[in-house]
């Protein structure tokens, strides 16, 4: 009689446990969509973590928990790691009710983006568009959507800079297999990003969004000439120094661009400059690109510099960084702003990158 009573107390201390062990997910968490190609799936938030599957591109993440640029989610039921800059947010699940846009809205993904008269970044900047702003969409020509603004006109916005990009951030343009640059792996490093603005310019510019504003443009420039682009931040995030160089080792890097803008105390600073870190082969880069620059640019040629910048001196591939002016400099941000700089700037690196690979 006593073991039966044992039994039954069991029996039901068991049951009460079972029914009342609390589920450890969150009702409602953040979804991201893969903004790249193929996203590495790691076991641990660190670049030299062990690769344990692959996302690809569209593919949804719910994010369990953040930290320091890095997500964790469920992989093949695991808890695993991908890295923040390569995801776009989403609406998440449990969220309150809200009106979506029509499929004939594109938002704008990032700060600071030019509105322009037409399709190019040659073209006159009608207006600056915030991060969130919404509009009509028109028509979509190549990279760029016509949109409609508030007051019934027309204008175009780039579509990397939209909800609806119709480029990867990491792909290769096979329709140029003959081009200068065919079979090469370039990485495009758009400096500072998120909490770092970077240098300020005159009227509050930050050098961050025009770092990511002119890396979209020379990036749509080198897969044209036939390259595999791939950058280590698409959109506004905050990377340190040390996980830009493991983002570019992670991947198979023939030239590794840092693109920068320069600012100082006084205002008659100006110009462009390539600085590279200490070996023959970043110097030759380096030279190439400055040489193209100033051939292709209307600023004023400061050449090729050694320096001690940590994304040269760390990386193991062939690196240069690169600053395309002064923001705070009237005439160089002029010309910065004017459209016809970025044009420059991505004709410049493409032939610097052609002449030193061949």
């Amino acid at each position: 009689m006593r073991k039966s009573s044992y039994s039954m107390i069991f029996i039901a201390s068991f049951l009460l446990l079972f029914f009342t062990i609390p589920t450890t997910h969150a009702e409602s968490k953040q979804i991201y969509q893969v903004g790249v190609d193929q996203l590495h799936v790691r076991s641990a938030p660190d670049f030299d973590a062990e690769i344990v599957g692959q996302l690809q591109a569209g593919d949804e993440v719910t994010a369990f928990q953040e930290k320091h640029g890095w997500v964790q989610t469920y992989y093949n039921g695991q808890d695993v790691w991908v890295a923040s800059q390569y995801l776009v947010e989403v609406d998440g699940p449990g969220t309150e009710s809200q009106e979506e846009a029509p499929s004939n809205t594109v938002k704008i993904t990032e700060d600071a983006v030019h509105i322009r008269k037409g399709p190019g970044t040659d073209q006159t900047i009608l207006a600056t568009a915030k991060k969130g702003d919404a509009y009509q969409l028109i028509d979509t020509t190549s990279d760029w959507h016509q949109i409609k603004l508030d007051d019934g006109t027309t204008a175009w916005v780039a579509s990397w800079l939209t909800d609806q990009p119709t480029t990867d951030t990491s792909t290769t343009n096979n329709n140029a297999p003959n081009s200068s640059l065919s079979g090469y792996n370039i990485m495009l490093d758009a400096s500072h990003g998120g909490k770092d603005p970077g240098a300020i310019g005159i009227n509050g510019e930050q050098e961050k969004d025009l770092a990511l504003e002119f890396t979209h443009i020379v990036a749509e420039k080198l897969r044209n000439d036939g390259a595999t682009v791939t950058l280590t931040r698409a959109n506004d995030a905050y990377l340190s120094l040390e996980d830009r160089i493991n983002i570019s080792e992670d991947y198979w890097t023939d030239a590794f661009i840092s693109l920068h803008f320069n600012a100082f105390t006084s205002d008659a600073s100006n110009g462009v400059s390539t600085h590279y870190y200490a070996n023959d082969a970043d110097r030759q880069l380096a030279e190439h690109i400055q040489n193209a620059l100033q051939k292709h640019t209307n600023l004023n040629n400061r050449g090729v510099r050694q320096d001690d910048y940590h994304v040269l001196r760390e990386n193991s591939d062939v690196s240069v960084l690169v600053e395309l002016g002064f923001l705070t400099n009237s005439y160089d941000l002029q010309v910065i702003q004017s459209g016809e700089h970025s044009s420059a700037v991505a004709n410049a690196i493409s032939e610097g990158l052609h002449h030193y690979f061949n």
